[in-house]
């Protein structure tokens, strides 16, 4: 499969904004947007005017990276999210946050999505009893993520389980130590990133 194995940073600093590729070291001060704020590359301080164009790519760019999502499978996403009720830009979101590595990620199982999709390709978790490790299932309402038991033996899990480790999942997942069930699909109010659904819908209708 097609993975992007360049420097997960310069993505940050390609988009201007934290997009917490790297767990916990995003909310230190060894950050890369801490210490290099700045496009990359060697003109990366001379920053252009951008075209109508050149920002609805950019906001497509910023939530794929968000999400880990290959531009082939993004289209797929959009396409789905065309073809159900309500607004295009809100059920690609929604179709987004119900990815198995973001509930993961979002449930406080890993510290970040990219960690969280190398958990579960490893198979340390079951979906509703059932073994699942394709990061890309898209889960439903009343769906329960379950820590397999062998797995919480490991040390990576009993560091992400740390009982100081503070984690607040969002409304529409319910967490209960090594579960966690959705109890409902997220609305736009529910998905807290930094993004314009409204400039991708705009760049795939042209």
């Amino acid at each position: 499969m097609a993975r992007y194995i360049g420097a997960v940073c310069k993505l940050c600093r390609r988009e201007s904004l934290k997009l917490f590729l790297k767990g916990d070291r995003c909310y230190t001060s060894k950050c890369a947007m801490v210490r290099r704020n700045s496009l990359p590359g060697q003109h990366g301080k001379g920053r252009k005017k951008q075209s109508e164009y050149g920002l609805q790519l950019r906001e497509k760019q910023k939530a794929r990276r968000f999400y880990g999502i290959l531009e082939s499978q993004f289209a797929k996403y959009f396409d789905m999210a065309e073809r159900k009720q309500g607004k295009t830009g809100e059920n690609l979101l929604r179709i987004l946050e119900i990815r198995l590595d973001n509930v993961v990620y979002r449930a406080g199982f890993a510290f970040s999505r990219k960690e969280a999709r190398q958990l579960v390709r490893h198979g340390h978790f079951i979906v509703n009893g059932k073994k699942a490790n394709i990061p890309s299932i898209l889960l439903k309402q009343g769906d329960m993520i379950e820590v397999k038991a062998k797995s919480l033996e490991s040390a990576k899990m009993k560091i992400l389980f740390d009982e100081k480790r503070a984690v607040t999942a969002p409304k529409w997942i319910s967490v209960e130590g090594k579960k966690a069930t959705i109890i409902e699909l997220p609305n736009r109010e529910d998905i807290d990133l930094e993004i314009s659904e409204h400039l991708i819908v705009e760049l795939y209708s042209k």
